[in-house]
């Protein structure tokens, strides 16, 4: 008898903690199915008029009208990010508060190594909205037509040479360091106080060389106060066709874009991601979305989350390398 009780029993405790796990399970799964029901906010970790930021308000009404809830973006910036970045990755895994971060999100890792998340484990991607090109630019007074031409001159002139950047630890700053080792060059790093200080000093002659993006150096490029030797894109620059990609010079490592992607706290719902994704994907797909991020040069880059994920690995393992390579020390 006191087994047959015994039997009983453990069999009502397995129906039970089985009943609780299938009603979590139809909990969650309405949750997702229900989704969105109230306000998403999108935090911006940098401050209003900075590239996410601008980004962010471009899709955030457009997605608001598809979602047929309000979308909010909320600028919470300080130390490179990481302020915004860990409210995030502390918020509740709903889908209701989301990540826009910003090329800063693979190489701030790369300097900081006791960040308070972890910036793969932490997040969830969503989507990558936008990507931008970068080119590889010298003074028009350099003696040096073409990429293989200013590799030799380096070459010759090991230290002689100067680069600009608009600061220490900026992508700008980290690809050249990466063209630098990748060809086996030595050019001093010379760093400024934003982008117009880098530019006037390479105007001036008084550096050699920078690295930038298109649309900022490009005027100067077709100008003729600068010459554009490469792009460190996949693909040439529909803006200058003839300026060939150092994938084409035979440095296929050398594809750097700065880009900017949505992401949600770890753990939440596949359905709420994907709903958002293809959301996302569809605005990207919008003439007036494309226009408005390509006055701001940027080109838009719809896919899905997976890409987004792989990317960010991608780019903590090569900055992490680049930096210790270099001996790079954030200021």
């Amino acid at each position: 008898m006191r087994r047959l009780i015994s039997l009983l029993i453990s069999v009502s405790c397995v129906a039970f903690v089985s009943c609780v796990f299938l009603l979590l399970g139809l909990s969650s799964d309405a949750a997702a199915q229900g989704y969105p029901s109230k306000t998403i906010t999108i935090v911006a970790p940098f401050t209003p008029g900075t590239g996410a930021d601008l980004i962010a308000r471009i899709l955030a009404p457009r997605l608001a009208e598809r979602l047929k809830v309000a979308v909010v973006v909320d600028n919470k910036p300080g130390a490179s990010g990481i302020i915004g970045t860990d409210i995030v990755s502390k918020a509740a895994p709903d889908g209701y508060t989301l990540l826009f971060a910003a090329t800063s999100h693979g190489t701030v890792p790369a300097f900081n190594k006791k960040l308070p998340y972890d910036p793969l484990k932490s997040f969830a991607p969503v989507a990558l909205a936008a990507t931008n090109a970068m080119a590889f630019v010298v003074g028009a007074q350099v003696p040096a037509a073409s990429m293989p031409e200013f590799i030799a001159l380096a070459k010759k002139q090991p230290g002689a040479l100067h680069y600009s950047s608009p600061g220490n630890g900026t992508p700008q700053h980290l690809a050249m360091e990466l063209v630098k080792q990748e060809l086996g060059i030595d050019v001093v790093h010379v760093p400024y106080k934003g982008s117009a200080g880098a530019t006037t000093d390479l105007l001036g002659g008084r550096v050699q060389a920078t690295i930038g993006a298109i649309q900022t150096v490009g005027g100067y490029a077709a100008s003729g106060k600068a010459r554009m030797l490469a792009v460190l894109s996949n693909e040439r620059s529909g803006a200058f066709p003839n300026v060939p990609t150092m994938k084409e010079l035979g440095y296929p490592d050398l594809v750097v874009e700065t880009w900017y992607g949505i992401f949600a706290p770890a753990g939440t719902p596949h359905e709420a991601i994907a709903h958002l994704n293809a959301e996302v994907n569809a605005l990207l797909q919008l003439a007036e979305v494309r226009e408005a991020l390509a006055k701001l040069g940027l080109a838009a880059a719809p896919d899905k989350p997976e890409r987004l994920g792989e990317m960010v690995a991608a780019e903590l393992a090569r900055w992490n390398r680049v930096v210790a390579t270099a001996h790079i020390e954030a200021d």
